[in-house]
């Protein structure tokens, strides 16, 4: 009987430990450790604003003196048709006292002269743009260009001259312009003179085709420098024309683009100027050019 009971204990035994087996194994699952809270990334910080450059400032212009040395050379415009100023000889030189002028200066600032020949209305536009440095060609100071450009001390003083047919007895003053017909340059000072006397005025590119149309009888007069008009009539003794009234005329000087990078340009040219009046180059290249007459008249003191 004691077997049975110690028998039914152990199966029950056998059987409790099958079940909590089963139990842990199966039923129950080992609780789970929480997960490690995430942590939060640290916030972003702003990129620190980026600073503006510095606006970029604009480098000076180069001085005109400084570049033509650097470069070796001066760029003179001319027009190559205008004697005794500036014109071909028979061996087709260019040659006439402008263009020696223009040579003289450039052996004394050190550089090359470099002529280009253009006709006069693109001289000063030329200068303006920068396409010529100067320009060499009997350029007459006046306070409307003065505006505009900068001018040497002037080189020679001349004078006005008009100038009409050779049968011509109705024109005798440039008092008697107003109403008929001129030729001359369009920009030029003696346009500017002959249109403020009442006259129309007839563009030409050349002071020979200003002849022609006034031999022709086309127009009626034509203003010019007296030297420019002795000079043709000694070249042309049976021209048909006459000179009727003379005038004072104008200071020739050498202009240059104003700008303050050529300041040191015209002063350089003044500098060399006044060279060649006090070694007497100015003087002699006269004299060579107008028939022995001293046309350099000028001091900068009587300014």
């Amino acid at each position: 009987m004691k077997n049975k009971k110690l028998l039914a204990v152990i199966c029950a035994i056998l059987v409790l430990a099958i079940l909590a087996g089963i139990y842990f194994l199966f039923i129950r699952k080992p609780a789970e450790t929480p997960a490690p809270a995430a942590t939060e990334a640290p916030a972003e910080t702003e990129a620190p604003a980026e600073t503006e450059a510095p606006a970029e400032t604009e480098a000076p212009a180069a001085d005109l003196l400084s570049t033509i040395k650097e470069r070796g050379y001066i760029t003179i415009a001319t027009e190559g048709d205008w004697a005794p100023y500036t014109f071909h000889d028979e061996a087709n030189e260019l040659v006439g006292y402008d263009v020696e002028i223009g040579k003289e200066i450039a052996a004394i600032l050190g550089v090359e002269a470099r002529f280009e020949e253009t006709n006069w209305d693109s001289i000063l536009a030329g200068v303006d743009s920068g396409r010529f440095d100067i320009a060499c060609n009997g350029v007459g100071y006046n306070e409307t260009r003065a505006e505009k450009y900068s001018f040497s001390t002037p080189y020679m003083v001349s004078e006005m001259v008009l100038v009409v047919r050779i049968d011509n007895d109705e024109i005798k003053s440039y008092e008697d312009l107003k109403g008929k017909k001129t030729a001359n340059t369009i920009s030029s000072n003696y346009a500017t003179k002959a249109q403020a006397y009442g006259a129309e005025v007839t563009g030409v590119d050349a002071l020979i085709d200003t002849i022609h149309l006034v031999e022709q009888g086309r127009v009626d007069a034509t203003l010019n420098a007296d030297v420019a008009i002795h000079d043709y009539l000694k070249e042309h003794p049976d021209a048909q024309i006459k000179i009727a009234a003379t005038q004072d005329g104008e200071k020739c000087c050498i202009p240059v683009r104003k700008s303050a990078e050529a300041a040191t340009l015209v002063a350089a040219i003044d500098e060399a100027l006044q060279t060649l009046r006090e070694n007497g180059k100015l003087a002699e290249l006269s004299k060579k050019y107008f028939d022995g007459m001293d046309l350099t008249g000028y001091t900068p003191a009587a300014e």
